[in-house]
């Protein structure tokens, strides 16, 4: 008789670490993550200052260039930051109705994690660690966690 343990199986595989250091990988996922972005900063009714905030204060340029030609290869950052807010942006859709869901982030939030502020705002102060902390408060809330 073997005492060793096993883990049971399962349906559900781990999920694949990518690594973001690799221009392969950047290069595969950065046009849709831009498109993504630009979709999602659409149904949040986002100005374009705010859109350029949450991708890091890129330069109204570089931001205009991005937003004619999606076809560029992201840096680790900025597709961390369009990660979190991908996250986001589907946790809202799974938590509450589309209307509620789109306009949540520019909603003032008692959370003692905003304060008072927006998440939108919080976010554009806090930067990635903001948006990494909103995306598990939604998660949590969801289940996810």
């Amino acid at each position: 008789m073997s005492l060793a343990y096993t883990y049971p199986k399962s349906r559900f595989e781990p999920a694949m670490v990518i690594n973001l250091n690799s221009r392969e990988e950047r290069d595969r996922l950065s046009t849709s993550a831009v498109k993504g972005f630009f979709n999602i900063a659409r149904q949040w009714k986002l100005k374009d200052e705010e859109a350029r905030e949450l991708l890091g204060g890129l330069p109204s340029s570089s931001f205009y260039e991005l937003k004619k030609n999606p076809n560029r290869t992201l840096d680790v950052d900025r597709i961390t930051r369009i990660s979190y807010l991908i996250g986001i942006y589907k946790a809202l859709h799974i938590l509450y109705g589309d209307t509620l869901a789109d306009s949540w982030v520019k909603m003032p939030n008692q959370n003692r994690l905003f304060n008072g502020l927006s998440p939108l705002r919080f976010m554009e102060m806090g930067g990635i660690i903001a948006m990494q902390a909103v995306r598990a408060l939604l998660d949590a809330r969801r289940g996810g966690i």
